[in-house]
């Protein structure tokens, strides 16, 4: 009969479960996976058949049908909720949970509704049911589980049962006979604040679960609750409830201690490993230590006991007071995930961990402790790198781009700001492709000519080209696909342009530059001393270009503007022309490219930038004349070479009577050779000679703005300005007019001191010390107070002669000097007309010098276009040296000394 009754009771148990799973559907294959851990159950949902979906989880009561799972319900009942580390949904659920069928604390059951909506409202959703088994028979007198919302306590109690026999009398009063003892059962919470002692339906409503089974009674209670206390016990933060459940039944006092104690942190990270750590000994588990004895430590991942942990580079470490697990980051088991943080990329580590200590004490004899720990790094930020494999033989940029994670995807990418997609980038003729590497991660490799147009390119150095690649790369990172950008810089320096190689040669009247033309205003252009050479300035200094599919050819005369004389004498000319080879950037000269010829012409002038004259005259007359006897406007300037036909002259502008004048913006110098007659004494007046009367005017020509003294102290020979151009003018018998300014009537005289107030005698030797300066004024004579004087250079010889050597530049090595302010006074009525100097000498020594000044003024009738005078004050070089002014002529010339430069023991 009594089986007879079993069996009705297994019959009404099905006939149950088929009405409840009327209205729904079995899980499709894949969809859910689960299994039985030791005491608790576990549920996986597969991720990828809910893309795009909402779920909900309902458990079934057997009693009361579905219920709704949510977070109170959850830690109350002893359920969990949560995603492992690949974002597959989790459940978990002890087999002491509210809603977990029972039998004989061996079997237990649990059904799950799987609510699946395309809709957040969970409208029209389909409700898949889902039963869970599981046998669990090795109970430890006290087991204790600290899961990730709860932490529970149940300990074996020996409570008798009314019978060991399943009658259908006994099923249909056990809830009666349940339900009656929990309402005899009370609770005694002990707690910083004081004992609090409360029924178990009291406690139910602060979120405490209590109930009895068979043969073991349960505390499940929330973390961080009002009745619990947190202290640190090895270093680690335990949150604590200390509690006793009693039951009371007239003659019965049943005391349990339900004391539970779970980890609350413990975790710590470091660049390369995770460590969590456990107390060894709970003080408030074990109350008698020294009864002690750990039995086993196991530890498992992604709810897996793992029995080797070496095998897969983790660490289980214990000693007497904590129990460590070191993980390696990113080491199997757990999941590296690609993260974005204030637009910086990284990773985060994440792993499921369970650890499972079993202890025996005098008080408990077995107590098994199973902690459930979900542990995720911090965010760690890691900067992408930039791999630079490019093939310069290839001319072919190879960048590798990486380390990154699966979860990364490459989706656009720019190239010199130019954006593209994958697929235009591929069709623009880019290579990109992914390739692994050993770490489990990926890089993207770019392939980009060095000639593709976007591609920057730089010529550098002497035959160099930088190419550069600026590439910014778009990456999808993670689920959310969000967006990464990376900017890299990729250059490569190679030697692939060869410099051009001019050659030059002559005719009897021409020099000639054959330059090619390849690179030409691309990498560099050509100069003419600081002039870019082109063709406005080729046609207005007379020189012939012209250019074919491979050179440039200049033809340039040989009395051109940019013609350097290197040897002058009446029997030949050595003539260079020089055109620099500069980058069009950074205007550095990289070569010259130079012709130099000797010519061998009858007759020329050369009229040269600091204002020397040298004239070859020939002078064919007849009867023929004797070309010692020539001479300048002064007798005493005399040929310095002469044959039979060619007389040799050199003298300066200011020398010589040479006289000056200005047309437009042209400053002409002029001069006169002529032959003095030899007379016979006749018998009677006139006298009778038999030479011709010959005279050769010398015209030397200079633009006025190309002056080519450009300050009063010497510059720097590559900006010095061209030379003039000359003409040489037979005069006729007839008178010849012209406006002819002589040269300016300028005193300059030494001062005994810096007030210029007494002056050394002219012709008679001054003594200076070493350290002393010599000061010098000079006056220009003119009655017009508007004129204003100027030095246009200064130097320093040992000679009364113009043109005598060696010199030395004034603000030279040897030599330097400063102005001295004028101001009106009984002397000095136009401040205008003088300037005054202090010459010191840095090196020289006992050696008598003498002072040599170029002069020039300007005044209302003299102003030219362009020119300083025109209102304007001295420049701002004036204030430390001499004046800057590109003035319109070299009209004058003054000498001081002599100076003895003495040591300064011998005065």
């Amino acid at each position: 009969m009594e089986a007879v009754g079993y069996s009705l009771c297994r019959i009404w148990l099905f006939f149950l479960l088929f009405w409840l799973g009327q209205g729904r559907q079995m899980a499709p294959p894949g969809f859910v996976e689960s299994s039985c851990h030791s005491r608790i159950f576990w549920m996986k949902l597969n991720k990828l058949l809910l893309q795009g979906k909402f779920f909900q989880l309902e458990i079934n009561d057997p009693y009361a049908g579905p219920v709704l799972l949510d977070e109170k319900l959850a830690s109350r009942c002893g359920y969990v909720l949560s995603e492992d580390v690949w974002g597959n949904p989790i459940f978990r659920a002890s087999v002491l949970g509210c809603h977990v069928a029972n039998e004989a604390d061996e079997l237990f059951s649990l059904t799950v509704n799987i609510k699946v909506s395309s809709f957040s409202s969970m409208r029209a959703a389909v409700t898949y049911t889902y039963p869970m088994y599981c046998s669990y028979s090795s109970w430890a007198s006290r087991e204790i589980v600290c899961e990730e919302n709860y932490m529970e306590v149940s300990v074996r109690t020996d409570v008798p049962a009314v019978s060991n026999d399943y009658t259908v009398a006994w099923m249909s009063a056990l809830p009666e006979t349940q339900n009656v003892a929990y309402q005899l059962w009370q609770l005694m919470f002990v707690s910083p604040s004081g004992r609090k002692r409360i029924t178990v339906s009291d406690a139910a409503k602060l979120g405490y679960s209590f109930n009895n089974t068979l043969s073991r009674v349960y505390l499940r209670a929330p973390y961080h609750s009002n009745e619990s206390d947190v202290s640190v016990v090895s270093g680690v933060n335990m949150n604590m409830v200390t509690s006793t459940s009693m039951y009371r039944q007239r003659w019965l006092l049943l005391l349990i201690d339900t004391t539970v104690s779970c980890p609350v942190d413990g975790i710590s990270f470091t660049d390369t490993t995770l460590t969590w750590t456990v107390p060894s000994v709970i003080p408030t588990l074990v109350v008698q230590e020294s009864t002690f004895l750990s039995k086993s430590i196991l530890m498992g991942a992604d709810g897996q006991v793992i029995v080797n942990p070496e095998e897969k580079n983790y660490l289980l470490e214990h000693n007497e007071t904590q129990i460590r697990i070191t993980i390696p980051i990113g080491a199997e088991g757990g999941k590296l995930k690609s993260s974005i943080s204030g637009g910086v990329y990284g990773v985060i580590y994440s792993i499921d961990l369970f650890l499972e200590h079993t202890w025996t004490d005098a008080d408990w004899q077995t107590t098994k402790y199973t902690v459930i720990k979900s542990i995720t790094t911090p965010f760690m930020p890691q900067t992408p790198t930039v791999i630079n494999n490019t093939l310069p033989e290839e001319r072919l940029f190879h960048v590798a781009f990486g380390h990154f994670l699966p979860d990364v995807s490459l989706v656009a990418i720019a190239i010199g700001n130019v954006p593209f997609t994958l697929r235009e980038a591929q069709h623009h003729g880019f290579k990109i492709y992914e390739i692994p590497f050993s770490n489990r991660t990926k890089g993207f490799i770019l392939e980009v000519s060095f000639d593709d147009p976007y591609v920057l390119k730089e010529y550098v150095n002497r035959n160099e080209t930088k190419y550069t690649l600026l590439v910014n790369y778009t990456i999808s990172v993670g689920p959310e696909m969000t967006p990464y950008y990376h900017s890299t810089e990729v250059e490569c320096v190679i030697a692939d342009i060869e410099l051009p190689e001019a050659a030059g040669y002559c005719d009897e009247e021409n020099l000639y530059l054959a330059i090619p033309t390849f690179g030409l205003h691309q990498y560099w252009n050509l100069y003419l001393g600081n002039k870019p050479l082109n063709r406005h300035v080729a046609l207005t200094h007379g020189y012939l270009a012209a250019t074919n599919s491979t050179h440039l050819l200049l033809q340039i005369p040989l009395f051109a503007t940019g013609v350097i004389y290197e040897e002058v004498s009446f029997q030949k000319i050595k003539a260079r022309f020089d055109v620099a080879l500069r980058k069009v950037r950074t205007m550095e000269t990289l070569q010259m490219f130079s012709v130099s010829c000797n010519f061998n012409p009858s007759a020329f002038i050369i009229c040269h930038p600091d204002g020397t004259v040298m004239i070859s005259a020939q002078m064919k007359t007849i009867p023929a004349i004797d070309m010692s006897k020539t001479k300048l406007r002064d007798s005493s300037c005399k040929p310095r070479e002469y044959n039979e036909g060619h007389a040799f002259f050199k003298f300066h502008v200011t020398t010589c009577g040479t006289s000056v004048r200005f047309e437009g913006d042209h400053i002409i110098y002029e001069n006169e050779i002529s032959y003095e007659k030899e007379t016979l004494p006749g018998q009677s007046i006139p006298t009778i000679t038999r030479d011709p009367d010959y005279r050769l005017t010398v015209l030397c020509y200079y633009r006025a703005k190309e002056t080519v003294v450009l300050g009063a102290f010497a510059s720097d020979p590559s900006t010095s300005p061209p030379f003039g151009s000359g003409r040489m003018v037979p005069r006729s018998s007839s008178a010849v007019y012209r406006r002819i300014r002589q040269a300016l009537n300028v005193v300059s005289r030494v001062s005994k001191d810096e007030s210029f107030m007494e002056f050394y005698e002219p012709n008679v030797a001054i003594l200076k010390r070493l350290v002393e300066p010599v000061f010098l004024e000079v006056e220009l004579k003119d009655e017009s107070p508007a004129a204003e004087l100027y030095l246009e250079n200064c130097w320093v010889s040992g000679s009364l002669d113009f043109n005598s050597t060696p010199r030395w530049n004034i603000n030279g090595s040897e030599y330097v000097a400063e102005f001295c302010p004028v101001a009106v006074s009984p002397r000095v009525r136009n401040p205008s007309h003088f300037k005054r100097l202090a010459v010191r000498t840095l090196t020289h020594q006992l050696q008598q010098v003498y002072v040599h000044c170029l002069v020039a003024a300007c005044s209302p009738t003299n102003v030219l276009p362009g020119s300083p005078c025109r209102g304007h004050c001295s420049s701002s070089r004036e204030r430390t040296a001499f004046p800057g002014h590109r003035l319109a002529s070299l009209q004058g010339y003054m000498l001081a000394g002599p100076v003895w430069i003495v040591d300064p023991d011998l005065r």
